[in-house]
């Protein structure tokens, strides 16, 4: 059939109010923040609801049209980009925090609802939701469960996969999967909502989300601490959990070229009178913040007695741990301050990332003399961000990331710890997945979109 006749059905069973065509398509959703070149869809459909999502995705299926879902477009691999000729999915009227249970800590939401906004329900509940990002008032939590997302709280409460204990999806067929039982424990076959975590889309549309919620804690501290070296900094890590286990909320390091980049772009004041070759962001959740303050001071203490930490800050305030954080928000500016950004966002053997930050530097200073690259990162869970000005790398930026990945695959790591594949990264897919790995992952996709429309060439091709 011709898409004039696609249009008119699908005009015809969603609403002239849900249908966006041709010109009407705003440009926002021709793209995602990944920089990958705009494509305008056929038409761009925003349901209200999973009726008429499942709606769509039959007629989709019928004509066989593909389908590309979008959140709130802030992801940085191409994920949401459409693809000719496809029907874009935007979720953001079904935003609804739909149900919230303090006393057994569980939320349900729709897909659309943000990050933000789940956070914010979760607090004035009396708990925390255990993801954090920058992107927090823009991505969406379909999107956050899509991409596996991670961020700040991975260290204590784990990726995107360990907040979610169910999903509503819908099937590339219009196939309802219902699977929101609110139980821990459900060993009934397989375990079918993680086939749709991480999937980027690929293999249905999730439309709702069962969260679980943790108690939010009476007191937090935090403190900015200078190490001599990555060893050292592991050591710090080892020995904070061991004063507090999973107490340990965030251990965010950042080295000097991040440190010197986020004071000069945000106009900060420096936060020790001397530069040093690596900070730490720490934060500790507790009962007492006096009493938290002390025993956090008392373990930095051993740590500078035994070489591991040169200097330190405890923050006396919620405001000065609001300021200490602020060094950590350069990520933001990198879009104003790059030209472009190199952006990279890859997992490695937590004893390895200090080395290969090292490999990283010195092949690109043999290559790019001059270059300017910034190390950060979640090396707590094992998640290090490269991000390389194309300025200064003569917009080489093809080889940059075929230099790293390179590195990637050598040290055995994952060229993506939370952003995702997309588009951007399937060139270089093969450095973390074998090709059993791959084979195993497009017999999941045939079984559960055999007409390749959900999502198409995205992940692989």
């Amino acid at each position: 059939m011709s898409h004039d006749s696609f249009l008119s059905a699908l005009v015809q069973q969603l609403g002239a109010d849900c249908v966006h065509i041709g010109s009407q398509v705003e440009a926002r959703f021709h793209t995602d923040w990944s920089g990958q070149p705009p494509v305008a869809p056929l038409a761009l459909v925003r349901p209200r609801s999973t009726e008429a999502v499942v709606s769509l995705l039959r007629l989709c299926h019928a004509h066989r049209i593909p389908v590309v879902p979008q959140g709130g477009l802030t992801g940085l691999a191409g994920a949401a980009v459409p693809t000719p000729g496809c029907v874009a999915l935007s979720l953001e009227r079904m935003q609804a925090i739909e149900d919230i249970t303090p006393r057994t800590a569980l939320m349900t939401v729709q897909a659309g609802a943000t990050l933000q906004s789940v956070q914010e329900a979760a607090v004035a509940a009396g708990m925390v939701f255990g993801v954090d990002l920058g992107a927090r008032g823009s991505c969406q939590i379909g999107g956050n469960v899509s991409t596996n997302a991670g961020g700040n709280g991975v260290l204590q409460h784990g990726m995107m996969r360990e907040q979610v204990l169910g999903l509503e999806v819908v099937l590339a067929d219009g196939t309802l999967l219902p699977m929101l039982r609110p139980m821990l424990k459900n060993n009934t076959g397989y375990d079918l909502k993680q086939f749709f975590i991480g999937a980027e889309g690929t293999l249905g549309v999730i439309t709702r989300v069962l969260l679980r919620l943790r108690p939010a804690p009476q007191a937090k501290a935090t403190a900015l601490v200078a190490m001599p070296d990555f060893d050292a900094a592991l050591a710090v890590l080892q020995r904070m959990q061991r004063h507090f286990g999973n107490s340990v909320a965030a251990f965010e390091l950042m080295w000097d070229s991040f440190v010197q980049a986020s004071i000069r772009w945000q106009k900060l004041q420096p936060p020790f009178a001397q530069s040093h070759p690596l900070l730490a962001l720490i934060d500790v959740d507790g009962k007492d913040e006096a009493s938290l303050r002390a025993a956090v001071e008392e373990a930095l203490g051993e740590a500078m007695e035994a070489g591991e930490v040169v200097d330190a800050v405890i923050a006396q305030s919620q405001a000065q741990a609001k300021t200490l954080w602020k060094l950590r928000e350069a990520p933001a500016e990198l879009n104003t301050q790059m030209h472009p950004p190199i952006n990279f966002d890859v997992s490695l053997p937590q004893a390895d990332i200090g080395r290969f930050a090292d490999a990283v530097q010195a092949a690109f200073d043999v290559r790019w003399p001059g270059h300017h690259s910034l190390f950060f990162g979640h090396v707590g869970d094992g998640n290090l961000h490269v991000s390389t000005d194309g300025a200064t790398v003569n917009s080489e930026c093809e080889a940059v990331e075929a230099e790293l990945y390179r590195l990637v695959g050598e040290f055995r790591g994952s060229v993506s710890a939370e952003h995702g594949i997309g588009l951007h990264k399937k060139p270089f897919l093969h450095a973390s997945r074998t090709p059993q790995e791959l084979a195993a992952m497009r017999a999941i996709k045939a079984a559960l979109d055999p007409l390749g429309l959900m999502n198409p060439g995205k992940v692989f091709d």
